[in-house]
């Protein structure tokens, strides 16, 4: 008796060392699962930065024009009313305000504002050789005012549909379209 307990154990522990290849197989596959989950779960969250960082730079080019509209006189501001910055750029201003020895009047510093405004609207400042590094795709922006009241619309491209596709205020259908929306008070 004592005889076919040892050969028992013996074929006892001899079956239960290491794995066997059904387990590694699952193992790889947990694996494999857990791997691709991450880089999934990568992917999304550059998404979500590019569209942050999409909505981050519209915040900025709207605080950017209310400010050049506080600096200037009060008496200007229906001159910055428009609903298609961001189409066309308007060409060089004949008279730039941008040094102390250029004085300008209230319009004429309007004009400039908006010209330089619109320029980094649309990223046309910013290039590393000839291709554009900033701005928004497709961006479209309207100024509207009534007597100290400034109502501003921003509104791009994202990357990937959102939506429904219902029309945005000063902007194009579609189901991409983001829009930001400020409105300020101008003393």
């Amino acid at each position: 008796m004592n005889q076919y307990r040892k050969k028992a154990k013996r074929y006892i522990s001899f079956r239960q060392r290491g794995m066997t290849f059904i387990e590694i197989l699952i193992a790889l596959v947990i694996l494999v699962m857990g791997i691709l989950g991450a880089i999934a779960m990568q992917a999304s969250a550059k998404k979500g930065s590019f569209d942050a960082m999409q909505r981050s730079i519209a915040s900025a080019l709207a605080q950017d024009i209310i400010e050049r509209m506080r600096g200037n006189d009060a008496t200007a501001l229906a001159d910055y009313a428009g609903t298609d910055y961001g189409v066309t750029l308007n060409g060089l201003p004949k008279k730039r305000c941008n040094s102390q020895d250029s004085l300008c009047t209230p319009a004429e510093m309007v004009i400039n504002d908006l010209y330089e405004w619109e320029l980094a609207l649309m990223g046309g400042d910013a290039y590393e050789g000839t291709t554009k590094k900033s701005g928004l795709s497709s961006v479209k922006a309207c100024i509207s005012h009534t007597v100290n009241a400034v109502t501003l619309v921003i509104s791009w491209d994202g990357r990937e549909e959102f939506g429904s596709g219902e029309d945005v205020i000063c902007g194009i259908k579609s189901k991409k379209r983001r829009s930001l929306s400020v409105q300020a008070f101008i003393n």
